[in-house]
């Protein structure tokens, strides 16, 4: 085998042709270590239905090759906007995130320092937020992304 990482991700195509090939990467060959883009468990839809997402994928490949996922690349994680925003010439105090969840949008921007706003049309609810510590609170609640866009 050849390949060094696997990367779990949200993949509506993930089947047990491509679980086999994480499988003998990481079991049979005892090659390959396990990273993932994000840990959310689903992907909320309007009308409250929703879709599995990244910790399915990851569930799969860790529960038959034994192996712990090493890295989480993506959301919370703030290399990845880190990376992001190398080349623009400013830094992060001049970026918000804007997302749906508390515990991986929001928890991005705190881990990278910089601002946050929460929109409630997604997975995370008002309540959430009061209930959390003040340093994990994002600075700004939206009942819609449309109230960024002055009227």
């Amino acid at each position: 085998s050849e390949i060094d990482v696997v990367i779990a991700s949200y993949d509506r195509e993930f089947n047990y042709r491509k679980l086999q090939i994480a499988f003998d990467a990481i079991w049979y060959h005892r090659r390959a270590i396990l990273i993932a883009t994000n840990p959310d468990p689903y992907c909320p839809y309007p009308g409250g239905r929703a879709e599995p997402d990244a910790a399915g994928v990851i569930a799969a490949i860790t529960a038959t090759t034994g192996a712990k996922c090493q890295a989480v690349m993506g959301k919370p994680s703030a290399v990845m906007v880190q990376e992001a925003i190398r080349g623009w010439g400013f830094g992060l105090e001049k970026v918000i995130m804007i997302g749906d969840r508390l515990a991986t949008d929001i928890a991005m921007a705190k881990n990278a320092g910089m601002a946050s706003a929460l929109v409630l049309t997604g997975d995370s609810k008002l309540a959430e937020v009061n209930a959390l510590a003040e340093d994990q609170k994002p600075d700004y609640v939206l009942d819609q992304l449309a109230d960024l866009i002055p009227s």
